[in-house]
This record gives structure tokens, sequence and C-alpha cells, in this order.
């Protein structure tokens, strides 16, 4: 049986795509002349911005075209201006006042998100749910994703600051300061999935029931890059299976995973629950079987910062955290708009076989499950948006050093994960945004 090589505790995989350099997103948090708003100016888009200066310079010579009145009073005398043109030289100013404090102050800052897997309707509609809703542009962002090949390909995008944020699995980074190295200058700042959503799926009628069932099995991952398959060895593990009683298989995302469980190519897929969500509703019965204990409390991923960046500029990525919980619970209020503008932002991923109404439906069905995981925990009670919980963290380390998948214990999870940032992430007006969205088609 042909088996394949597993990621080493600590190694990192990259590629060409991931060595290119994408554009410097260290963006200082203040305003500043731009040569996009020049070219804005130049071309017409808006009209060149008046400094201070101009104003007083308008002011003079508003005023200077009323020739002065003197009026004697008490043996002063004053230098008076008749009084419509004083009224008009006064309206002059304040009109260009309005129109300079009406003009944006700056240029968006353009904030590039690295992403480990390809966003699907079930988590990419709220990038474009915040497109078409303005809410990026509220905290005057302009927000572009890039896919990468897995977290091990993402993460030195971020650390080497050619990308502003990534969101991988927090595996990798974690095992990488367990083999010793502390010179990953990255830092997890926004809790993005709270519950880790990784399982295991197969075929309704497979004779697997249970993790020791997969004894002997062909188990597919999209890539032999994702940062989750050291936690799929440690759950295998814990269930009796040391590594060479299974193989990983690398078999794609989505489609071609779905393929090759169909087909028996492989006898269980190791997806996030979201897309095996996808693949049941589109008409294929499936059995999950879920990580146990504290594998399936850990948070799946997060959002990094260069650890400099965050440090420097952290008004940047608080603005960042807050629009993106804004556009969730925009999803949330209006689920149909969530998924139609993801597939207008994506027409190709929107299905063009069945019936559009069940189609959507499904689509809508598939963005609540996985609002419900995110926004809730398992009894219920809301969570804290983008908090992490640093105690369930540090057991995680713990059981993934027992099961040899981190080579020690010695992570500063204080360090590489901050919860500084959390309380901005609500600072908006929730009833209002709900509000706004029902209202939106």
């Amino acid at each position: 049986m042909h088996r394949v090589a597993h990621l080493a505790p600590g190694q990192w995989r990259t590629n060409g795509e991931a060595r290119r350099r994408l554009p410097d997103a260290r963006v200082p948090d203040r305003p500043r002349t731009t040569a996009t708003s020049r070219t804005r100016a130049a071309t017409g888009s808006f009209p060149p911005l008046p400094g201070y200066r101009a104003i007083l310079r308008t002011r003079r010579i508003a005023t200077s075209r009323a020739a002065p009145v003197s009026v004697h009073r008490r043996g002063v005398t004053l230098q008076t201006y008749p009084v419509r043109r004083a009224l008009n030289a006064v309206a002059a100013t304040l009109a260009l006042t309005g129109a300079l404090l009406a003009q944006p102050a700056f240029a968006a800052d353009t904030v590039t998100v690295a992403l480990a897997i390809p966003p699907t309707v079930t988590d990419g509609g709220i990038w474009s749910i915040g497109n078409e809703l303005g809410i990026w542009k509220k905290e005057n962002l302009d927000v572009r994703t890039l896919t990468f090949d897995g977290a091990g390909a993402l993460v030195p995008q971020v650390a080497s600051g050619h990308v502003t944020i990534g969101l991988p699995v927090v595996d990798p980074i974690l095992a990488s300061y367990a083999a010793g190295r502390t010179d990953l200058p990255v830092r997890y700042f926004y809790n993005a999935t709270p519950a880790y959503t990784m399982e295991f799926a197969v075929l309704a009628g497979s004779p697997i029931k249970t993790l020791a069932d997969l004894k002997g099995k062909k188990i597919g991952v999209g890539a032999l890059t994702w940062g989750t398959i050291p936690s799929t060895r440690a759950v295998l593990r814990e269930a009796g299976l040391a590594q060479g009683d299974y193989d990983i298989l690398p078999v794609g995302v989505l489609g071609p995973g779905f393929h090759a469980l169909i087909t028996g190519q492989i006898d269980a897929l190791n997806y996030n629950s979201s897309w095996h969500d996808m693949l049941e509703l589109s008409g294929t019965p499936l059995r999950r079987i879920v990580y146990p204990g504290i594998f399936g409390q850990m948070n799946a991923n997060g959002f990094i910062a260069n650890t400099a960046a965050l440090q420097a500029n952290p008004g940047l990525y608080a603005r960042f955290g807050r629009a993106y919980t804004e556009a969730q619970v925009a999803c949330a209020a209006n689920v149909q708009l969530c998924v139609e503008s993801f597939w207008r932002q994506h027409p190709e991923a929107k299905p063009t076989a069945g019936d559009p109404a069940t189609n959507l439906k499904n689509a809508e069905e598939l963005v609540q499950r996985r609002l419900a995981r995110v926004m809730f925990d398992p009894s219920g009670h809301e969570r804290t948006p983008g908090e992490f919980d640093l105690a369930i963290i540090r057991q995680f380390v713990a059981r993934m050093a027992a099961d040899g998948e981190f080579a020690s214990t010695r992570v500063p999870v204080d360090a590489l994960f901050t919860n500084e940032l959390v309380p901005q992430f609500r600072q908006f007006d929730e009833n209002a945004i709900r509000a706004e969205a029902r209202a939106a088609h």
C-alpha cells in the first residue's frame, strides 16, 4: 500500500506562490497623503482638498473685496464691513470648510488576508457582505483575500510582513515553538473559529463507526501541508492507532475529495464539518466521527499578524476585527443576503444544476450551521467575539506533547495569543447593523 510522508513537528512547507512577494502590509494607522489620493484629485474623481492655509487665504480674498466702513463710538474708531458682504464671506468659508470635511481624509488601508483554504459559501459570505454593506469601508479598510496551500505556506508570508493578516490553524505554530523555535514573529489576535471543526466523515453504509475502526484505512485530506494533520494523528493515537496503521492521502479540496470518498478511493474524509455538511446536503448520507475531549474544544483557527506590526499599529487590527465581527452579525441577520452576496462575488460557486430554490435553501442551512458553531458554545451561550480560551490552549499543548506530536510543552501561549483587542471588536451598534442587513437585498 502506498504511503505518504507526514509533516514532522515544527516543519514548514512553502511553495513558489508562497515565496512570491506581495504588497507590504505594514500601513500606518494615521492620516496620510498617498499616491492614490493625488491621482484621484488629478483625474477628478474627487476635488483636490484645500489645506487650512487655503481656507484662510480664501477668507482673506473674500473679505478684502468689501470696503471697510469707519464707525465712531465713544471716541473709538471701529473698522467694519457691510453686513451682506460679510455674510457672503462667512458663507463661502463655511461652504469650503464643509466640502473639506465631506471628503475622505486619506485612502483606505489595504489589508491582505491570507487564507489556508479557499472560501466557500459557508464562510465566504462574511467577506462579500462586508463589501456590499460597506462594513469594511466604514472602518476605512480595503480588504483582499488570498488563498495559499495550507497553513505551512501562508504563515511565512505573515511573518515576513508580505501580507497583513493570515488565517491559519493553530497546530503548526504551536508545534514550531514546542520544537524550540523562538523567532517566529506572528501573534494571534482574533479567535475566528472557537470550536475545532475538523472531523472524520464516512459514507453512511460504511462499517467504520469509531476512531479505532480507521485502522488499515485510507484517510483523505486536502493537502499534506494542512496544519491539522498533527492533531489528526494525535486523535488516532489516543484511539490506539500507531502512525503506520493508516494512510493519509492528499485528495484536494471539496469536489475532488467528495469524489474520492464516493468512489471508494479513500475510506474516510478528514475535512471540517462545514465541508461535510456540503456533501451531505448534496444528497450523500454520511456518518460523522468527531474529535473527542480537549481536541474538540480547541479553537480551530484564528487571525494572526506580524508581531511588530501588531504592536506598532494595533488600531488597524482592531478595526479589522470589529468589521469582521460586524459582517458576521450581518450574515446571521440576513442569511440569504450572506449567500447571495458570496455568489455574486464568486459566480462560479453558484450551483447551476438542480432547483434554484432548493440550492439557496441548502446554502442557507450551511451558513446557519457554521454560524451556530462559531457564535454560540455547545450549551447555547453566546461567545465573546474573537476571544481565546488560553486554558484550553495550554491543555491542548500538553496533550499534543504527550501524544508525541509536539516536541515539548514549552510553548509561550501568552505571547502567541492576545485578547487585548477583544473589547474593541463589539464597539458598534449591533441592532443597527441587523436592521441594515435585513433591509438589504
